[in-house]
């Protein structure tokens, strides 16, 4: 082998893509936490579940600024099946492919898995 094939050979060797290392357990649920609490709180907002809260802070600003699993929780008996589905098929449509697997898990649930 020449002193040029070696280094073309070299060369595309670091080009290539590396290797993702994998997410220790740890890791994984405390992302998949924190997307949940954020998914919590785009279904709020969706459902305009402010507009029947107790906090004047969240009427104001017209989105969730409180406990989202307690609001989610006490409005979603208003919001209908096909509602909920279509928020969450909104959701998804709007996620990047290349998103994390503990996001996407958060993001494929329903309303009602995000607070029992």
């Amino acid at each position: 082998m020449d002193e040029s094939a070696l280094d073309v050979a070299l060369a595309a060797r670091q080009a290539a893509p590396k290797r993702k290392t994998k997410l220790s357990a740890a890791d994984y649920a405390v992302r998949l936490a924190r997307e949940r609490a954020q998914q919590r709180r785009r279904y709020c907002d969706a459902f305009a579940l402010w507009r029947s809260c107790r906090r004047r802070s969240c009427r104001r600003r017209q989105s969730c600024g409180g406990d989202a699993k307690a609001c989610l929780k006490r409005g979603l008996d208003r919001v209908s099946h096909q509602t909920q589905w279509s928020a969450r098929q909104n959701i998804l449509a709007a996620t990047p492919r290349n998103i994390g697997a503990p996001e996407r898990q958060a993001r494929q649930c329903m309303p009602r898995d995000l607070y029992e």
